[in-house]
């Protein structure tokens, strides 16, 4: 009987649900014009993966994109494998059916690997005859963070940061996929409070800046001391970065007068770099003088 549940079916699309909190976005970008144009001359080969819902119809395991693309074309019904899962086996396999997409926003991989953790240690917490033979033994003696690493080619301090990242408001998670702010200093902030995050929102703007490694960092820090408040934010995000300090900026109109027209950026490079090589060895000489 099992094996004729599974059995792939021609589902009317009206009848498909997509996955409750599904983490993956799913865009009508290049990407999906290509799976669009696949599934016009081909159809729809891989068929989605969907389990029933107690109030009718299917809720999508795997296969979203193919069904946003079989909605764009206008198409009525779709191959399904409809299997019976609970909850966590669900959450378990439409994670792992996506994880293998050639990108994925840091917003994506961090509630993914977060969904699958939890899913994956309710079922490590269950009697024994709940679970499947494979969780019995990939959970001896190792934490879900290590087994989620070993599927996915990461480090478990690697996964774990992702998880940390879910702790940010919805905010400054945004300014991270958008890559407004970078990765390493994204998991520093993610200690802050709810209400520090905001805060450091309205500092950041302020300041006209993002928050370096070593300032997440600072912030990180002050939030465990019971001292990360708005004062000291507006005065970290008012500072000027070394890397800041450490670069001029000429703009290349001023420049291009003092050369020909037909000279490239690295042209113009050398002979400034040629002449202050000079400038400075007449100063060496006139201070020995």
């Amino acid at each position: 009987m099992a094996k004729q549940s599974e059995q792939v079916q021609e589902i009317p699309i009206s009848e498909l649900f997509p996955f409750k909190d599904h983490p993956f976005r799913v865009l009508d970008d290049e990407a999906m014009q290509r799976t669009v144009e696949s599934i016009s001359q081909f159809g729809v080969l891989a068929p989605a993966i969907a389990r029933p819902r107690p109030e009718g119809g299917y809720e999508i395991i795997a296969g979203h994109r193919r069904l946003h693309a079989s909605q764009l074309l206008g198409l009525e019904t779709m191959p399904v494998l409809v299997r019976q899962m609970d909850d966590d086996t669900a959450i378990i396999t439409m994670v792992d059916s996506n994880l293998q997409r050639e990108t994925m926003l840091p917003s994506e991989r961090a509630r993914a690997y977060k969904m699958k953790m939890d899913a994956m240690a309710r079922r490590a917490g269950r009697p024994s005859k709940e679970k499947s033979g494979q969780l019995d033994r990939i959970f001896l003696g190792k934490e879900t963070r290590e087994i989620i690493a070993e599927q996915t080619g990461e480090s478990a301090r690697q996964v774990q940061r992702y998880v940390n990242l879910t702790n940010l408001i919805p905010e400054l998670m945004e300014m991270v996929d958008n890559k407004k702010i970078a990765f390493n200093p994204a998991v520093e902030l993610s200690f802050l409070t709810a209400e520090e995050q905001t805060n450091l929102l309205d500092a950041m703007e302020y300041g006209q800046s993002t928050p370096s490694l070593s300032q997440a960092q600072r912030l990180k820090k002050l939030s465990q001391d019971g001292g990360c408040d708005r004062m000291a934010m507006y005065a970290m995000m008012s500072e000027e970065k070394k890397s800041e300090l450490d670069k001029v900026t000429i703009d290349g109109n001023d420049l291009r007068k003092f050369f020909p027209k037909s000279y490239t950026p690295k042209q113009m490079h050398d002979v400034i770099i040629k002449l202050l090589t000079q400038w400075q060895k007449k100063r060496q000489r006139d201070q020995e003088r």
